[in-house]
């Protein structure tokens, strides 16, 4: 079952970063169930985000955090279930039965561990410079990636006949992991699921980096 969004209610705010994958997660999710909303760049290099004020958001002083006309939601995973559970209908969302429940959360540690240790940090090598071992990170990521193209073998989605929250989780630094160095292109059925996340009708991306040349 769905909510409306309230016709007396102010968009929803999230703070973010355009280069962030965990921020992009979160106006995925708000793009897919069509609710209004307005984003608000938070100045990472000049350090906005450890600022008293954004620090009462959030007390890790990170993006993304959403402000649903005063009820805060900080962390990108966090902010995918309160969405699809105030918003959305939530069993299509987040599953319709114990064990879709259970695969699903277990894609969300996926997100929060191999993603971001894998191609979202290589990512963050080639971008910005992160002190990490590139090759260490990106043979993660390519680990990672032959996992989830058995996975999506003869299927458009991670979890059940549907897209749900593990999608959108997962899509945003599988979509950019080239950008740290990451060729998708040994991966077919990643590249479909990606295709098919692309294909709904309110998706938005992320925007784009350059591709570092191989080498």
């Amino acid at each position: 079952m769905t909510t409306a969004f309230p016709a007396d209610a102010a968009p929803i705010k999230l703070y973010r970063h355009p280069l962030s994958g965990h921020s992009h997660r979160a106006e995925l999710m708000l793009a897919l169930l069509d609710l209004p909303h307005d984003l608000i760049d938070v100045d990472l290099l000049g350090g906005a985000h450890k600022a008293p004020e954004f620090l009462q958001m959030n007390p890790f002083g990170q993006v993304p955090v959403i402000d649903d006309n005063g009820t805060i939601i900080w962390d990108s995973n966090a902010i995918l279930i309160y969405l699809a559970a105030r918003y959305g209908d939530t069993a299509h969302w987040t599953g319709q039965s114990p064990q879709e429940q259970a695969e699903i959360q277990a894609w969300l540690s996926v997100a929060a561990g191999p993603i971001a240790g894998g191609p979202a940090m290589a990512r963050l090598a080639v971008l910005f410079g992160a002190p990490v071992d590139h090759a260490v990170v990106k043979d993660k990521a390519g680990a990672l990636l032959a996992v989830m193209d058995h996975v999506l073998d003869g299927r458009s989605t991670l979890v059940g006949d549907r897209l749900t929250v593990a999608d959108v989780a997962g899509y945003s630094y599988i979509a950019h992991a080239p950008e740290g160095g990451v060729s998708l292109d040994p991966y077919p059925n990643v590249r479909a699921w990606l295709a098919h996340i692309e294909a709904q009708p309110r998706f938005v991306g992320m925007q784009r980096s350059p591709v570092p040349e191989a080498g």
